[in-house]
């Protein structure tokens, strides 16, 4: 398993049950496997143990969807080796820390920090009668500095919703997807229907800019401070047609449980998202709710948090992060 944390082996190295099923290998020579803890889609994520730290981790082994041909399993490898080292620069304690990366038998494994693995859906079937709006704002400001230190990094995360929120041991709201990240081709469309934004649903020809994107993923927030708050998205459908149809044309439910994060709630689901809240605004509403500053600041301009340089973006809905 050549990684890209100084970490080496090969074959010899490893040990275990059959490449099919590797749980009780040592990757590298190095991460030990002790179970899986979930899959999905081309994913599988397993527990681990990094033995030459001491320190338990979580290994996501991933491969491409379908048979490619070797020429676009190269591109793919790439992408998702530009995609990781970049994601190692967005060093924030609201993201998961990525450790190593390599390879073996034609999958990829991303080695990372490990999390409760219960996630925010998991807490929220568990309240009892309706969540504190203070720890809600909380929860929501810390996702949301976790998007603008991956925007700052020039990633977009594409796939916000509860069960992409996990949590560190004391406490702090970590923003990952399915317990790592998930890498696609530029024309796959990523996400979770009822938490993707309506201008998602109008596939443009040109790459979304990066200012776009942040717009999207801060849609997908105020979806899932609003499940959060009343229990339901705001948007449902029998299908996924009825679904997009609701997001594109309909106005959210009205919200019974918001209290004071409704202006924000509110705010982030314009349909416009010219005229959506912008990051900054988020997060200074999101502040005096979780009683961070006592009052609303003057309304700031337009910047994003994502710099200017970044432009047209690859999309990691992450994350292992």
């Amino acid at each position: 398993m050549g990684t890209t944390g100084g970490t080496s082996g090969d074959d010899r190295h490893e040990h275990g049950s059959e490449r099919g099923s590797p749980h009780g290998s040592v990757l590298g020579g190095r991460y030990e496997l002790r179970g899986r803890l979930g899959a999905g889609g081309t994913s599988l994520v397993w527990d681990a143990y990094d033995v030459a730290r001491g320190r338990p981790v979580v290994v996501k082994e991933l491969r491409p969807g379908g048979d490619p041909d070797p020429q676009a399993y190269r591109r793919w490898r790439e992408r998702l080796r530009r995609e990781v080292r970049v994601l190692t620069t967005a060093v924030n304690q609201h993201l998961a820390t990525v450790y190593d990366l390599g390879e073996r038998d034609g999958r990829v494994w991303i080695v990372m920090e490990r999390l409760d693995p219960r996630s925010l859906a998991d807490r929220m079937g568990e309240w009892d009668g309706r969540p504190h709006a203070p720890e809600i704002a909380r929860i929501g400001l810390e996702v949301l500095r976790g998007l603008r230190a991956l925007y700052a990094a020039g990633v977009a995360h594409r796939d916000v919703k509860p069960r992409n929120i996990l949590f560190r041991p004391d406490g702090p709201a970590v923003l990952v997807d399915h317990l790592g990240l998930t890498f696609v081709d530029e024309d796959t469309v990523v996400g979770t229907p009822a938490y993707m934004a309506p201008e998602r649903f109008t596939p443009s020809p040109c790459p979304a800019a990066a200012e776009a994107m942040l717009e999207a993923d801060l849609w997908s927030l105020g979806v899932t401070l609003y499940e959060a708050v009343e229990g339901v998205v705001p948007f449902q459908g029998e299908s996924v047609g009825e679904l997009m149809s609701a997001v594109l044309n309909d106005p959210p439910r009205p919200m019974r449980y918001a209290g004071p994060l409704r202006p924000l709630i509110e705010g982030l689901l314009v349909k416009d998202p010219e005229r959506r809240l912008t990051a900054e605004q988020a997060e200074a509403l999101l502040r005096t709710v979780a009683r961070e500053e006592p009052s609303w600041p003057d309304p700031p301009a337009r910047a994003r948090a994502a710099p200017a340089s970044v432009g047209a973006m690859r999309s990691a809905p992450g994350r292992v992060l």
